[in-house]
């Protein structure tokens, strides 16, 4: 079974940076029609705007997905582009530090609808068009749904809770619409990333002094991982050649939860 991507139309949101970004590269680089979508749109659209022109297979949509209509209209344009689509990356997340007993600390409300809320809708969305595609399709795979979570939904940290708690939700998301889904033959599975050089990582090793090191240290390859490393993952999860792999959450982090010391950096 092929791993191939070639002539498929995804969607990736989360798409102007780090892992986002890289995804969505890789995919174009394996034959793939890519929807770059992201809220950012002065860094989507340095990132893409000459490419799309030169390359007939890349469009860039930018928009606040937190709201309902822009989804359809992210939706909506990637149809009007390539006719159809494949794959959606759930890659939009956001990180932010909580203040557990803080009675005035938003962070829960915003992390639930930033990280689990816009993804149920997208997948809603997406999952209808890739059922109306394949009503004429008795076999084969009518699409693939892929999330991008954290190995943060496993661990304790009290500064993430909100992260946390949201990266929880979005595994339980991941194996709900897995079973929903199933019987359409779309597919939904998950990436927990460990430390992946994304950009709240990279803002967070600015910020505090030997913070690599103290990463480094507490994951058995020793190393943070490049975003270009987990594309291919998502690839494989994308893919037929994934064809009998659903509600499933794929953990790649070097090996840091083999461990997981009490203390350890939270990214």
């Amino acid at each position: 079974m092929s791993f191939s991507i070639e002539g498929k139309t995804a969607i990736v949101t989360g798409a102007a940076n780090g892992v986002g970004l890289a995804i969505a590269r890789h995919f174009v680089d394996q034959g793939a029609n890519v929807m770059f979508a992201d809220m950012d749109e002065e860094r989507l659209s340095h990132e893409c705007g000459e490419i799309a022109e030169e390359d007939g297979n890349i469009r860039y949509f930018a928009g606040d997905l937190r709201e309902r209509l822009t989804l359809a209209n992210l939706l909506s344009a990637t149809i009007d582009a390539f006719d159809r689509v494949d794959i959606l990356v759930n890659g939009s997340r956001q990180v932010l530090p909580s203040v557990p007993l803080d009675l005035d600390d938003t962070t829960l409300e915003a992390l639930m609808m930033q990280n689990v809320t816009n993804t149920f809708r997208l997948s809603q969305m997406v999952a209808k068009r890739m059922i109306k595609q394949a009503a004429d399709r008795e076999e084969g795979q009518a699409g693939a749904i892929v999330n991008l979570s954290s190995i943060a939904a496993r661990r304790t940290q009290p500064e993430l809770l909100s992260f946390s708690v949201s990266m929880a939700a979005l595994d339980q998301l991941t194996r709900s619409l897995a079973v929903s889904l199933a019987e359409h033959r779309i597919r939904v599975n998950s990436v927990a990333l460990g430390s992946v050089m994304s950009a709240s990582l990279r803002d967070a090793l600015k910020e505090h002094d030997g913070y690599r090191e103290e990463i480094e240290g507490n994951t058995p390859l020793a190393r943070i991982a490049s975003p270009a490393e987990l594309a291919e993952a998502v690839q494989f999860l994308a893919s037929e050649g994934a064809g009998f792999v659903t509600g499933q959450i794929m953990t790649i982090d070097g090996g840091r939860t083999l461990l997981d010391p009490v203390g350890a950096p939270a990214h």
